[in-house]
């Protein structure tokens, strides 16, 4: 009996804490406070009340709260994508148990769907703020040789990380800023701006990750030690990313109920 909770418990943990493929907490409910200020009236509207008065920024991180539930463990796919650096999207025989952008559009399919139940919507919708996030982390667009760069060791200012974590939680979390700070210190965008950046399709978004994850890919080399130095370097490309899932997530729910 002692072996067997044992074996319990270390699935458990595997499960729960094994993979690091989301972008902290703070990062996530950056981008849904993006998208909050960019909701039309109407979106703002039908949210507000199918989320009882809870913000996006608050439901952000709604997709991996739900990774300590089992029954939930058929969602883990969903969080990312992960093909060959030389070939996009469709070009590659995809997963059977689903992928990010098959997520993506599943919970749209849901929320749109007029019939659909109303707990169905609220579920979806949780799970479509966390993954238009995710899907802005450049490596949940990453290899599936290393598992979006989660087999690459480095250091951390000395301490063990990987490079999918530098992306995830390292860079934000060592920035200090709350998700509101984080949101509100974001460049500061014309019309225009905002318009470029939501143009195209999740397709076209999930390309533009791949490209960015092949250059993180070369940002780093195997055990590097890593320290402010990297963060100079890429945190502009993290607050890009951050401003451009809540522009482009705000344009997806304001599509739906538009």
């Amino acid at each position: 009996m002692k072996i067997s909770f044992l074996l319990t418990l270390f699935l458990f943990v595997q499960y729960t804490f094994g993979n690091d493929m989301v972008w902290s907490k703070t990062g996530h409910r950056t981008t849904g406070e993006v998208a909050q200020q960019h909701l039309s009236k109407k979106a703002r509207k039908a949210i507000d009340k199918l989320l009882d008065g809870q913000s996006l920024a608050l439901v952000a991180t709604f997709g991996d709260d739900i990774k300590a539930d089992r029954q939930y463990k058929k969602f883990s796919a969903w969080h990312y994508v992960n093909f060959s650096a030389d070939k996009k999207y469709g070009e590659e025989e995809p997963s059977e148990y689903g992928d990010l952008i098959m997520g993506i559009e599943k919970c749209i399919e849901i929320v749109k769907d007029e019939n659909s139940a109303p707990e169905d919507k609220v579920f979806y919708l949780k799970f479509l703020v966390h993954l238009v996030g995710d899907l802005h982390q450049p490596m949940h667009a990453g290899r599936i040789e290393d598992k979006g760069g989660n087999d690459i060791q480095l250091q951390w200012f000395n301490k063990g990380t990987n490079l999918h974590r530098v992306w995830d939680s390292n860079m934000i979390d060592d920035y200090g800023m709350s998700y509101t700070e984080l949101a509100e210190s974001l460049p500061r965008l014309s019309k225009t701006q905002k318009q470029f950046i939501q143009q195209g399709t999740i397709y076209d978004w999930v390309e533009e990750s791949q490209d960015l994850a092949n250059e993180v890919y070369g940002s780093v080399e195997v055990g590097e030690k890593l320290f402010y130095r990297y963060s100079y370097d890429w945190w502009g490309t993290v607050e890009k990313q951050l401003q451009k899932g809540g522009l482009r997530l705000a344009k997806i729910l304001n599509e739906i109920y538009d």
